[in-house]
Order: structure tokens, then C-alpha cells, then sequence
């Protein structure tokens, strides 16, 4: 009746039995009941599928008729006569008879029931021994597996709840195993990206597809001022039945890899930054300009704040006295922040002049030629650092919690020091950082001590050459002048650039321009030995071709010289202009608003010996522009000299511009201020 009962209605209306799920399933586990007669009274389905016989055939029989082979009825006897009378429960491996006639070794645990009648029965639960066997095997190698694993594992409910924790586990991230059962697992992750986590395992459990080797980094309790590395495995739990049971979780410390990987990539920016500063610092032999590239390649890479100071006498190019624990004079060239801060404002700002005591740790630093790091930059240590006290409580209000000193040194000299500071990076400065600082500022010492040199020598040079220069009015009889020189401002030195304007006998005019194949001193004094035989000769009031013959044999007595040179008399009289060339570049004549260039014999530069110059004579009317010029005004490297002077003569459309509007106009429109060259220009308009 009660199997009619379940099936009421339609086949297909059944409830569905619940599927096998748990371990006795799978071991299949008998249940058999014995009276006190040794016949079967109870047998399950289990039983059926291990010994072989039906429920029909077995229910009624005497179990040892149908189990128990004859040499084995003696000892099956007396154990099953001691559980009934004792009580005792028996447990063991036993060679039971199958249906089949072979005998089979099954796993027993027997015990004496008592009905609600008093009657007595004895119950065995049986399984297959060898299936048991495997299953008892793997249950230990599991739990040895997950014990004596270096690795790592965690067991957790569908609500990611810890159900088990193993030693490696516990390790790792420095919590007691107990401390972790019951509690959520971002309770105990130090990831900063948990809720990451926390979607990838729940992604786990709703497909059933594993996540391998998820890569993240945090700070466990145990060490929480250190970065730390795991790799994370997710793969889903279920039990043979599909019933989801949770996830297991595989935690491998990554950190070693972590930190080589990290170092191996700081060592690559390293080189890389290495690399950058050889193609970016010292593009130019200017001090300054070294400076804010030494300053912008350490920003942000090395440090949040740069400042690149040099010695007041080093820049002056004096003579460097010997170190000692007095104060010194720095020339603060430049200021690089990484961010907005106000450490900025606690720094000189460039151009300024500060004297730093012998107890700061810049002064320091160039009076011992080594670098000066301070790990933890504490209270005590700003006022050494800053220049003063309020300086000091802006950097601790900027945060400054590192600081290092590098000795700028170019050829055994101390010349300055790259001063660093950290706020933001959080990294202190390390023996590292000290040796890249000093690859950086080995080169920018080297380039800053040029530029200084280069300059002091530039500097030299200009103040000869314009000290050679005329100082001549801007009005002669019937012409009216203007002039330029212009010095190189890139990596060339002063020239031998130079142009005269001469009040001769008769009112009459002469005009100069010319260029000394060189640079530097030598070039300027040839250019002031050349002028003034040149002032010389046109006071013998000799014709211009005459002039420059003379000029050719001083200059052949200059060793290694090579000059060109316009020649050019300008009578106000006859409106005649007669001008003689030396392998110079051809001057413009504008007249109206047609600029055209002279046509004139060619002939060598001076310093050729030999050479028979000629002259040109025409008319310069009133109105009319004489333009004589050096070829730094027109002379590229990228561009024909056909075509600048197109350009030239483009320029010069409007001849009633103002001659100094018109200089500026040439200056700035022909040229670029990095060119290698420099110019002379003189223009010249008859009235």
C-alpha cells in the first residue's frame, strides 16, 4: 500500500529520487539483519549489488548457507554467538561467499539491536574491502597532500566562508588556521583588489570553470611594511551527485619572483633612463640649459623635487680653493618638481645666489666630493637640508621623507651638487638610487664644466671682437648707416665677423665687410689686425681693388688664414659707388622696389696670395639700399644658397623701412638661434 501511494497518477508525475551524493554512496555501504537463528530478516539494495543475491533470495536463508564458505562456519559461529550474548561489536575484513561463487574479501562492522519487543538481532554494515581500502588510501593521501603542502589551500562554502585552512596556508598569511574558520575570506586577504577576488571566486562557482594563476600583491599582517606576491587558483568543489559544495583556493608565494621581476624591471628603467640622459643631457654647451636637462630627466624618475646648484667660483671659472668646513656660494641653475608642491618655494629659485653653511649637507657634499643620503628624513634633519627655518618647515609640510646629495665632479673638480628630495614616491633613496644619481650627474658634470669653459672663453672673445668693432655715426656725408653683429649661439665660438664704415678725404665714404675663416680669440684679434690695416690703407685714399691687394699680402703673412671680403667708396659727389670683392658674398642693391644682387667679378678670398682683384663702379641714386652682409645671414645646412638669397631679396621689398627696422627684420627673419654662424650686416642708404 505503500508503494501505491508514490505511484498515484501519471509514470512521468513521479518525484524524482534524490541522486547518490555522499561517501557511503560511493562506498556503497550493505546493511544486513540477523536473527538470533542466523536467518537474514533485513536486506538492503547495497547488498544485493555486493554479494549478489536478491532480497527474495536471501530474506528467510541462514546467512552462513549463503555467505560463508564450510571451513570458515566455526569462527563465523563463535563471533556471531559472542556479539549476541555480549553485546560487543565486532570489526574486520572477512572472505564472504558471492552468488557467483567467488569468494570476496568485504570490510564487517557487526553489532547486537534490540527491538522494542526485547527481541535480540544482529546488524552488519558491509562494504566492498578493496573499494574501502582505496578510498581510506586516498582519503590519507589527500589530507598528507594538503598538510605537507608547500602550497597554500583553502577550503570554502558557497558563501566563501573558510571551512579548512592547511599549515602552508596559515604561513603565508601569518593567521592562525583556527582564526580563519567561519570567516569571510576578504577577512583575511591583504589585497588591496579583494573585491576582485571575491568576483572571480563567485564567476568560479556559478560556470564551474577553474581561474589559474591570478597574479596579486598586498601586505600581510605579518609584514605589512613590505609589498608581498601570491598566485591564486579558483576551482570549483562539487560532490558526485553535482551538488555544489564550495571552492578550494591554491595560494602560491610569489614574492621572490615578485621582487626579482620588480628589480629586474628597475634595473631596465634604470638603463633606459641611463641611456635617455646620453642622448638628452649636454645637448649644448650651455650651462644653464645642461641644468635643466640633468633636472627634467631626474623628475620624476629619481625624484619628486630636483635642484641642480652650482659653486659661484666654479661658474665664474676661478680658481677652486680647497675644501674646508667654512660656507660656500651656490648659483642655483635649476628647479624641477614632479607634481605641484611647496618643497618648490622652500628651494632657491634659478639664477639666485645663497651661501649654505659649512653644517648643511650640500655644503657637505662638495667639500667631500661623495654623496650625502639621508634614508628617513626626520625633524632633525631638515635644518640641514633646508636653508633656512622656514624653508625647513615647508619641506615638512611638503613631506619630505628622503633626501641625497651628489657631487657634480668634472675632471677631479667639484663644480656643484644635484640636490633630491621624495614626497609622494614612497620609496626612500637606496644605494641604487646613489649609484644612478651618479651615472646621471657624471656626464651633466662633464657637459656643465665645457659649457662653463665654453662660455667663459665665448665670453672672452665677444668682448674683443666687439671692442674691434666700429663706433661710428649712423650718418656720413650723403649716405645714412645702420649695422648689426650678431654673435653664433649654439655650440660654435665668436667668429671673425666684422664691418667698418670709414670717413675718407672729399666727403667720400668707405664701406667694409668681411669674414675671418675661424673661430675664437685667434679669429677675432686676425679680424682686429685685418681692420685695422684695412683703416689704414683707406686713409692712403687708394682704389678699392688696391685696398684688397694689400690686404691679400697681410693676410698671407697670417698663418692658417683664409678671409673674404667687400670692399666698397661711396662718393656723394658723382653718386658713384666702386666696390672690389674677395670671394665674399654678393651685396644687394635696392632700388625702388626691385632688389637685385650686384654682379660681380669673381676672385679668391684674401690669404691666397696672387690674386689681381677688379672693381665695379655704378650708380647709387637716392633712395637707394646698399646691403653688404657676412654669410652666417644667409648660409643653412639644409637649404641651397641659391634659394636664401631669394629669401634675402624677399625681405628687402619695402627700401623706405627704417634702416634699423630693416636690420632686425633680416636678423630675425633669416636666421635661427641656434645657428652655427655669426653675422655682420651693414646697410647703407644714399640721401
Amino acid at each position: 500500500m505503500a508503494v501505491e501511494s508514490f505511484e498515484t497518477g501519471h509514470e512521468d508525475e513521479r518525484p524524482e529520487l534524490p541522486r547518490p551524493t555522499g561517501l557511503l554512496d560511493v562506498l556503497s555501504v550493505a546493511a544486513v539483519a540477523l536473527d538470533t537463528r542466523g536467518r537474514v530478516v533485513f536486506w538492503t539494495p547495497q547488498a544485493e549489488d555486493l554479494f549478489g543475491y536478491t532480497a527474495e533470495e536471501a530474506l528467510g536463508e541462514n546467512a552462513t548457507r549463503l555467505l560463508v564458505r564450510p571451513e570458515h562456519l566455526q569462527a563465523v559461529s563463535s563471533l556471531f554467538t559472542e556479539v549476541l550474548e555480549t553485546g560487543r561489536g565486532w570489526a574486520g575484513a572477512f572472505p564472504v561467499r558471492h552468488k557467483d561463487g567467488s569468494t570476496r574479501l568485504t570490510e564487517f562492522r557487526t553489532m547486537r539491536l534490540l527491538d522494542d519487543l526485547g527481541d535480540v538481532y544482529a546488524l552488519g554494515i558491509a562494504a566492498d574491502h578493496t573499494l574501502l581500502q582505496r578510498v581510506e588510501t586516498d582519503l590519507a593521501l589527500c589530507e598528507q597532500l594538503v598538510n605537507q603542502s608547500p602550497i597554500g589551500l583553502a577550503l570554502l562554502d558557497p558563501d566563501l566562508r573558510y571551512l579548512l585552512v592547511n599549515p602552508a596556508l596559515e604561513r603565508i598569511d601569518g593567521i592562525p588556521a583556527e582564526d580563519h574558520i567561519g570567516r569571510h575570506l576578504r577577512e583575511t586577504l591583504p589585497f588591496p583588489d579583494v573585491d576582485t577576488v571575491e568576483s572571480a571566486l563567485r564567476q568560479v562557482l556559478t560556470t564551474g570553470t577553474p581561474l589559474i594563476d591570478q597574479y596579486h600583491v598586498g601586505r600581510p599582517p605579518a609584514d605589512p611594511e613590505h609589498d608581498h606576491a601570491w598566485s591564486l587558483s579558483f576551482y570549483r568543489l562539487a560532490d558526485p551527485g553535482g551538488r555544489i559544495l564550495g571552492a578550494a583556493v591554491s595560494v602560491v608565494d610569489v614574492t621572490e619572483r615578485h621582487r626579482a621581476a620588480a628589480e629586474a624591471d628597475r634595473a631596465r628603467r634604470r638603463l633606459a633612463l641611463i641611456a635617455e640622459a646620453s642622448t638628452r643631457v649636454g645637448t649644448t654647451l650651455d650651462v644653464q640649459q645642461t641644468a635643466d636637462e640633468l633636472a627634467e630627466i631626474a623628475a620624476p624618475a629619481l625624484a619628486d623635487v630636483v635642484a641642480v646648484d652650482v659653486l659661484d667660483s666654479a661658474l665664474a671659472c676661478r680658481r677652486i680653493r680647497k675644501p674646508d668646513n667654512g660656507p660656500e656660494l651656490f648659483r642655483a641653475l635649476a628647479l624641477k618638481a614632479a607634481h605641484p608642491t611647496v618643497a618648490e618655494r622652500a628651494a632657491d629659485p634659478p639664477g639666485d645666489l645663497a651661501t649654505y653653511d659649512g653644517d648643511r649637507l650640500v655644503t657637505l657634499c662638495v667639500h667631500t666630493g661623495r654623496p650625502v643620503l639621508v634614508r628617513h628624513v626626520g625633524a632633525q634633519d631638515l635644518p640641514r637640508i633646508a636653508r633656512d627655518a622656514e624653508a625647513g618647515a615647508l619641506l615638512a609640510r611638503a613631506g619630505v621623507h628622503s633626501y641625497l646629495a651628489v657631487p657634480l665632479i668634472a675632471h677631479g673638480e667639484v663644480i656643484g651638487a644635484l640636490d633630491l628630495k621624495r614626497t609622494r614616491n614612497p620609496a626612500p633613496f637606496d644605494d641604487d638610487d646613489v649609484v644612478l644619481a651618479g651615472e646621471l650627474v657624471g656626464r651633466a658634470a662633464v657637459a656643465i664644466d665645457n659649457a662653463r669653459w665654453f662660455q667663459s672663453v665665448r665670453n672672452t672673445a665677444l668682448t674683443l671682437q666687439r671692442s674691434l668693432l666700429p663706433d661710428h655715426s649712423t650718418h656720413h656725408t650723403g649716405l645714412e648707416v645702420a649695422s648689426r653683429y650678431q654673435p653664433a649661439q649654439a655650440t660654435s665660438e665668436v667668429g671673425g665677423d666684422w664691418y667698418d664704415v670709414i670717413s675718407l678725404a672729399d666727403d667720400k665714404t668707405a664701406l667694409v665687410v668681411g669674414d675671418v675663416m675661424g673661430n675664437g680669440i685667434d679669429a677675432a684679434a686676425t679680424m682686429g689686425r685685418l681692420r685695422t690695416a684695412t683703416c689704414a690703407y683707406a686713409e692712403l685714399d687708394l682704389a678699392p681693388a688696391e685696398v684688397l691687394q694689400h690686404l691679400d699680402k697681410v693676410t698671407c703673412d697670417l698663418e692658417h688664414y683664409i678671409v673674404t671680403c667687400l670692399y666698397a667708396v661711396y662718393d656723394p659727389r658723382t653718386r658713384r659707388c666702386t666696390i672690389a670683392n674677395a670671394g665674399h658674398m654678393p651685396p644687394a642693391l635696392v632700388r625702388g622696389d626691385s632688389p637685385t644682387l650686384l654682379d660681380l667679378p669673381a676672385a679668391a678670398p684674401l690669404g691666397v696670395g696672387g690674386i689681381a682683384f677688379e672693381a665695379t663702379s655704378f650708380e647709387l641714386l637716392p633712395g637707394d639700399l646698399l646691403v653688404l652682409y657676412t654669410d652666417g645671414l644667409v648660409e643653412t645646412r639644409q637649404h641651397p644658397i641659391d634659394d636664401r638669397l631669394d629669401v634675402l631679396l624677399s625681405f628687402l621689398d619695402e627700401p623706405r623701412r627704417p634702416l634699423e627696422e630693416t636690420c632686425d627684420l633680416l636678423l630675425y627673419g633669416l636666421r635661427h638661434p641656434d645657428d652655427h654662424d655669426d653675422v655682420a650686416l651693414l646697410i647703407a642708404r644714399a640721401l
